[in-house]
C-alpha cells in the first residue's frame, strides 16, 4: 500500500509541473495562436536568476539566499517582466504573420536566451541548494512522503483555483477568455489587444517562475537548457488536452505525468531507461483516437 501511495504522489507531483507548464503555453496559444517554445527558457532564466547577485546594506547576496517569500516575489517579478518584454520585442511586430512564422520566432527567442545564459554563466551545470527543508520526509497517515511533492501538488491546486477565479471573475480575465474565442470580435467590442496579450504573457511568466522554483528545488542543479524537458512535456500535454483549452492543458499535464510514472513502474528494469519511447508511443495512440485532443475547442477548429 505504501508503494502504491508513493507512486500516486510521484505521478501527481510530476503531473503538476507538466500541468503548470502546459497552462502557460495554452494561455498564450489561446489568444495569439502562438506555440511559445521559449516558455521553457523562461523557466531556465528563473532558475539562473537565483544566482544573480544583488546588493544589500551588509553584503552581496544571491536572490536564492533571500527569505523564501522575498525570493518567490523577486523571481516572479523578473519572469513576468521578461515575458512581457519578449512579447513586445519579438512577437508584437509579427502579430499579423502566419502562425508558423510566430513559432519560428519563438525558437529564435529560445536559442537567444540559451546562448545568452552560456555567454554569462558558461555551459557547465551549477549546483544550487534552494530550500533544503522541502527535501525532508513528513509522516502522512503512517506513510512518510517528501514535503516537496506535497508542496508541489498543493501549489498547483491553489494556482489552478486562483487562475479560474482570475479568468471568470476579473474583467481582464473575461477579456482574455473572449479574445481566445474570437480575437477579432473581442477587439470590435472594445478589448484592448496590447493589454490582453501582455496579460497573457505576464501570467505565463508567473507560471514559469513557479515551475522554475519547484523544479530547481527538485533537481538541485542549473543548466542552460533546464526548461527544455518541461516545455516539451508541456507542449505534448497541451496537444493531448486540446489546443486552446486551459482545462485541457491541465488535464493533459496530469495525463503525461501519470503516464511517465506508470511506465517507470511497470516496465522491466532492462528497458526502463527507454521509458520516454513508450510514453510518446502511447501519446501517438491517443492522438490517433482523438486527433483534436481530449477536449475539442471549437474556435481553434474553426480557425484551422
Amino acid at each position: 500500500m505504501q508503494v502504491i501511495i508513493q507512486n500516486i504522489i510521484d505521478a501527481l507531483s510530476l503531473g503538476s509541473l507538466f500541468a503548470l507548464t502546459a497552462l502557460g503555453i495554452s494561455l498564450v496559444f489561446g489568444i495569439m495562436r502562438l506555440v511559445n517554445f521559449a516558455h521553457g527558457d523562461f523557466i531556465s532564466l528563473g532558475a539562473y536568476a537565483l544566482i544573480v547577485p544583488s546588493a544589500s546594506p551588509t553584503a552581496i547576496m544571491y536572490i536564492g539566499n533571500w527569505p523564501a517569500l522575498a525570493t518567490i516575489v523577486a523571481i516572479c517579478a523578473i519572469l513576468i517582466l521578461i515575458a512581457i518584454v519578449c512579447e513586445r520585442v519579438a512577437f508584437k511586430p509579427l502579430r499579423g504573420a502566419d502562425p508558423s512564422v510566430l513559432m519560428i520566432a519563438s525558437f529564435a527567442v529560445s536559442y537567444f536566451i540559451q546562448n545568452a545564459i552560456i555567454m554569462i554563466y558558461g555551459g557547465r551545470s551549477k549546483g544550487v541548494d534552494l530550500w533544503p527543508f522541502l527535501q525532508v520526509q513528513v509522516p502522512v497517515g503512517g506513510i512518510r512522503l517528501q514535503l516537496l511533492q506535497l508542496v508541489t501538488i498543493a501549489s498547483t491546486i491553489i494556482l489552478l483555483g486562483l487562475l479560474t477565479l482570475f479568468l471568470h471573475k476579473l474583467p481582464i480575465g473575461r477579456q482574455m477568455r473572449a479574445a481566445s474565442e474570437n480575437f477579432t470580435m473581442a477587439r470590435l467590442l472594445g478589448v484592448r489587444a496590447n493589454f490582453v496579450i501582455a496579460a497573457a504573457f505576464g501570467v505565463s511568466g508567473f507560471l514559469a517562475a513557479v515551475v522554475s522554483l519547484l523544479y530547481v528545488v527538485q533537481r538541485g542543479t542549473l543548466a542552460y537548457d533546464v526548461g527544455a524537458p518541461l516545455v516539451m512535456a508541456g507542449f505534448v500535454a497541451t496537444v493531448i488536452g486540446g489546443m486552446g483549452s486551459v482545462f485541457g492543458a491541465v488535464l493533459g499535464g496530469f495525463f503525461v505525468g501519470i503516464t511517465n510514472v506508470f511506465f517507470q513502474v511497470m516496465l522491466p528494469v532492462s528497458i526502463r531507461a527507454d521509458r520516454d519511447a513508450f510514453v510518446f508511443a502511447f501519446v501517438i495512440l491517443i492522438l490517433l483516437i482523438r486527433p483534436s485532443g481530449l477536449i475539442k475547442v471549437k474556435s481553434v477548429e474553426e480557425r484551422v
